[in-house]
Parts: structure tokens; sequence; C-alpha cells
């Protein structure tokens, strides 16, 4: 099957030009002005952007938690994200306490037989003896080659500052690289414990418990483990001005420290979780939201690149039976929200169209610096022969209106319901396959591969 993508107005991170892409065998063959050729396929791009296919490395699909679990699975989740213009995802196996990673990455990989678009795995590590350490050895040979630890969540998901230092010296000298989840969950399981004595159950608490401070405190404490440590650390979806200063000043003394941002803390502030009837609790995530004045300071380091990426957290559990269980105690709120089909678009409407970034900047953020941060560069992040084709047809023009009516997440409600943005991905390409055509999907669970990828890149940003 070859396909010819004509005059479409061609965005990297690096470049901006108007040319025709010829894709043979899943892969970009041929760039060119008015290219005359043969193809089974050929789509008009003339006044449409043409990008690479967006990567979301920060998903959770069909995860359990809290007795439940995300609503989205492999199959659902990736279809929306395609929607949305994102053609791969990075999602996390869950290492269990006492169980080796194995298993782990075993249980993850059946469900990703489902994945309608590419996808990786970064192993969530809760137990970390030293008989466990050549495991990371085989996982990075295996093309796993992120790990990530927690610092909050204790007796469920935390980790000490040995176990976080023992696998950052592990990754220091295979190559991979460590996200952490930054928050003093030690500090915040206290605090929880306390507001809940006082009667203090509503989702606002949620936040409130979990002050800025806490984030900060943790970001600065997994940067000195990490230089202690001689290696590389990548700070997930970091919410406050608080964390974005100890990353801004470790890079600033040339630690190779980087980190994610997601849309919901550029967009939407600490007030959402008052709303009545419970409605709060649909923006119950962690960590929280913030007051309105971090956003600009989030969407600075973005610009500046003290911030790398921008993913989603897309961990989405229905208001209704899933949301409500916590309706007695804010603390029982399965924690996570919806937002893999929404990230292009947001960043695009609220960022490109409002001077805060610039286009190619844009296309850096979901798409490239992800690339390159997760071993997936050149053959996913950009536009180039050789590359995968994973294109998407952007038209800047178009108009949309943000709602679950709408969206295709497997979920009853949308954080950013009534938003209205104006770029939308109109063709979605995945490995030279139509996936996306307007409003009809085209793809088929199961046609995702398992992307074995290379190992950190070095401190490029």
């Amino acid at each position: 099957m070859s396909t010819l993508i004509k005059s479409g107005r061609i965005v990297t991170a690096e470049q901006d030009y108007t040319a025709d892409i010829y894709i043979e065998r899943e892969k970009i063959t041929t760039i060119g002005a008015d290219l005359s050729v043969a193809a089974d396929a050929v789509f008009d791009a003339g006044g449409k952007y043409v990008i690479p296919g967006g990567i979301d490395v920060h998903t959770h699909m069909d995860m359990p938690l809290g007795g439940t679990t995300s609503s989205d699975d492999f199959e659902t989740g990736t279809r929306a994200a395609a929607f949305g213009g994102t053609t791969c995802i990075i999602d996390f196996a869950t290492q269990a306490k006492g169980q080796k990673m194995r298993e782990a990455l075993d249980v993850w990989w059946k469900k990703g037989e489902k994945s309608t678009v590419d996808y990786g795995l970064h192993m969530i590590i809760t137990d970390l003896p030293d008989a466990h350490l050549e495991d990371m050895n085989d996982m990075v040979r295996e093309g796993l080659t992120s790990f990530k630890l927690f610092m909050a969540y204790p007796g469920v998901l935390m980790v000490d500052d040995a176990t976080i230092f023992r696998a950052m010296r592990q990754t220091g000298s295979n190559g991979a690289l460590v996200c952490m989840h930054a928050e003093n969950g030690g500090v915040i399981d206290l605090l929880v414990r306390k507001a809940l004595a006082e009667g203090k159950t509503a989702p606002i608490y949620h936040a409130l418990t979990r002050p800025a401070t806490a984030e900060g405190e943790a970001v600065n404490r997994a940067i000195a483990l990490a230089q202690m440590a001689g290696a590389p650390v990548y700070i997930v979806h970091v919410s406050s001005a608080d964390a974005l200063e100890r990353v801004s000043e470790a890079r600033d003394r040339g630690i190779p420290v980087f980190a994610e941002t997601c849309p919901q803390y550029l967009l939407l502030s600490i007030e959402e979780l008052e709303r009545p009837d419970f409605e709060g609790a649909k923006f119950v995530f962690t960590p929280p939201l913030r007051e309105k004045w971090h956003q600009e300071r989030l969407w600075k380091g973005l610009k500046n690149n003290t911030l790398q990426v921008v993913s989603t957290d897309h961990c989405p559990f229905c208001f209704k039976e899933q949301k409500e269980l916590g309706r007695g105690s804010f603390a029982k709120i399965p924690n996570g929200g919806p937002g893999v089909e929404n990230r292009l678009q947001l960043l695009f409407h609220h960022g490109v169209n409002l001077k805060r970034i610039s286009l190619n900047r844009w296309v850096e953020l979901v798409s490239t610096a992800p690339a390159k941060m997760f071993g997936l560069y050149p053959r996913k992040g950009t536009i180039a022969v050789g590359s995968d084709a994973d294109l998407v047809i952007w038209d800047p023009e178009a108009e949309h209106t943000i709602s679950a009516r709408t969206h295709h997440m497997r979920v009853d409600y949308s954080m950013f319901e009534g938003f209205r943005v104006k770029g939308n991905a109109e063709r979605v390409f995945s490995r030279g396959a139509l996936i996306v055509d307007g409003s009809t999907w085209l793809g088929k669970p199961g046609r995702g591969a398992f992307i074995r990828r290379g190992t950190y890149a070095g401190a490029w940003g």
C-alpha cells in the first residue's frame, strides 16, 4: 500500500515548509515538491499542516486502583488518542509488592494486545531488593527503558529514598531513565488523616491536603538523589510554581533533570474542586489543581524549556459509580482524569493561537521531545525519510467544542466540557494506514505494536 500526501505545510520541531510526502511499507520514503509518483491513495493537504503524530508518554489504560479500574482500556483509550492526533502512547506496567517485574510486564503486554496505535511501556517499581536489580537490565535489553517510582501513596506505591537511589544508580549504568512522581507522601498522609478526623470530606480537601510545598520539596529531593546517583531524572506532571522552580534551579546548575506538565495544570484551577453536588470529584487527580496564578508560570516554563513535554496522565474514572465511591471521603475518590483525546487541541488553541508558544514548539512538546526523551526518535516524533509514517493532517481553522457528548474516551464527563478550540486533527495515519478520516474510525484493535525503545538520549535538552 502506497500513499501520497500532497501540498501540505510540513511542520516539525525545527522546520516549516510545503512539500509532498510519499509513504511505502509503513515508512516515509520520499519528501519533495510536486512529487510525480503513482500511489494507491492520494490525499490533498493544501491549506493544512502535516505534523508528526502526537506521542503521549503518560497514560494509564486499564489500570486497577482503589477497588476499581480506569475506564479506558488499550482499545478505547488509543482510539480516543488517535482522534485527537496522538499515534503513540507509553503506558505504565505496575509491579505489585513482592511481584517480579517480569510478571507485571507480561500482564501489561496482554492488555496492550488490544491497542489500536503503537505503544511502549514504563515499569512502575514498588519493590526493589538487590536480587531484582538485574531485572531492570533485562527490561532495558527488551526495549522497556524507563522506570517510574513514587514518593507518594504510602503502603501502596510509595518507596523510600534508598530504593529510589538504588534504582537511579542502576539506570545510571544501564542508560534507562527514572520518572518520578514527586510529592511528600508521608506528610500528605498525615494531613489527609487530620482533615478526615475533622470531618472535612469534600473533594476540595484533596487539594488542600496536598500543598504545593509538598511537591516542591519532593522534586528537590528527587533531584538530589539523582545527582548523587549520577543519573538523569524526569519529573512527571509538574503542577506548581514550587516544583517548577526546583527544576529550573537544577537545570541552571547543569543537572540533567527534565520535566513534563499536563493540560489540566495549564488551564484548570483549584476552584473546580469546589463545584457543588460532588461535581468537584471529577477534578480529583494527583498532584491536585493549584491556584490560577501557577498557570502562567507553567506556560513560561514550556516556552523557556524548563518543561520539555506535555503529556496527559490520562487515567479516567466515570463520575457515576466510580468517582462516586468517594462521596463519604475525598480519600476514596478514584484518583485520575480523562484527557488523552484533547491534548493537541488544547495546546494548539491555548498555546499557538494565543501566542504563548510557537508552532514548532507545539510540535516539539507533543511529539518530538517525548520521542527523544524516551528512545523513540527518529523512528517517531519527526517527519523524515525512514521515519514511521505516523502523520496528522491538522486543520488550523477547524472549530470544535469539547464535550463528553462527542468525545471518544470511555468516560461520562470531560474535564474540559464546553471549551471551544480552533485547530483539530482532520486525518490521522498510523504507520501509513489511515485510521481517522474526519469523524470516521478506520482503525482496529490489535493493529498497534509494542515498540522496543532505545535508552535515554543524553542531556540534549
